[in-house]
């Protein structure tokens, strides 16, 4: 087995070599002036007749980052590989999965059927906005949920913890957490304005949160609103401290405000994308990773 390593990876690509006592190939790359990238593949030969996995993140800058990784797996597949897994920690343009209004693209649908299309005889993810819409990729799927990490993590630092989902779809995350923990857990129900972006909250829930911990459990942090909102209804009903957790933490526009005007005590998240926050604890995702590999 060998590991190609992209150019947004964020070290995954060496910790999977680690943890797989597998060779490591980083990709040569390059820009050129009118903004194309090169992609190539140092002593191409040694992939012949192998299982290559190909790391790539596809956070921002999301189209350029992306077309490298198909630029990748078709490469590999040209030279012989046998098998291609491709580990996609961040999945780019997944909260895409339907079309919220008349004439949208499905651009997730564009997205998986890309990466199968060129080569990918499995897909690897780390927590992506819903299973369903990896249906799009016609081949193996293997979804990462890093949720144990953040439990192991939160059992050294928390008293009276109480894990809260900032809306129903992401209660499963909610539970995964809360039974390593042995507390209980609850959710928000949300309403987003699809053109505006702005979330009003619904139904909040009716738990006594006094003098708890309450830990928020979430795919992703991208503009800070939402976590913003579950933190404040969290304080609104007695909780001691609020900790935010989520795979995938962007950090986009005023989002780190908002999480500190919230009053957000502490950020969870993973290498999935580069650390947004000086002060947050960053998980490496890499041995969870492996182990579906």
């Amino acid at each position: 087995m060998i590991i190609v390593g992209g150019t947004s990876t964020n070290g995954i690509d060496e910790g999977l070599a680690k943890a797989l006592s597998a060779e490591l190939i980083k990709v040569e790359h390059k820009v050129f002036p009118d903004g194309e990238s090169y992609i190539r593949i140092p002593q191409p030969q040694k992939l012949q007749g192998e299982e290559v996995v190909v790391v790539q993140s596809t956070y921002y800058p999301q189209d350029k980052n992306l077309m490298e990784l198909l630029f990748m797996i078709e490469a590999v597949k040209d030279f012989g590989a046998s098998k291609v897994i491709a580990v996609v920690p961040y999945l780019a343009y997944a909260r895409q999965d339907k079309r919220f209004r008349e004439g949208e693209a499905l651009s997730i649908k564009t997205v998986l059927r890309s990466i199968r299309n060129v080569g990918a005889d499995v897909l690897i993810t780390v927590e992506p906005h819903k299973a369903e819409e990896l249906n799009h990729f016609v081949g193996e799927v293997k979804i990462v949920y890093p949720e144990p990490l953040f439990a192991e993590e939160l059992a050294k630092i928390v008293d009276k913890p109480f894990v809260l989902s900032p809306d129903v779809g992401a209660l499963f995350r909610a539970k995964m957490v809360a039974e390593k923990l042995n507390c209980d857990y609850a959710y928000i129900e949300k309403e987003r304005d699809r053109i505006t972006g702005e979330i009003t909250a619904k139904n909040i829930p009716r738990e006594n949160l006094q003098d708890k911990d309450v830990i928020i459990v979430d795919d992703i942090i991208s503009t800070g609103g939402t976590t913003a909102q579950a933190a404040k209804i969290a304080y609104s009903l007695g909780a001691r401290r609020v900790i935010a957790a989520a795979a995938h933490v962007l950090m986009i526009g005023e989002a780190k405000k908002k999480i500190q005007e919230s009053n957000v005590k502490l950020v969870i998240g993973t290498n999935t994308v580069p650390k947004a926050m000086e002060d947050m604890i960053y998980l490496d995702v890499s041995k969870i990773i492996a182990e579906k590999i």
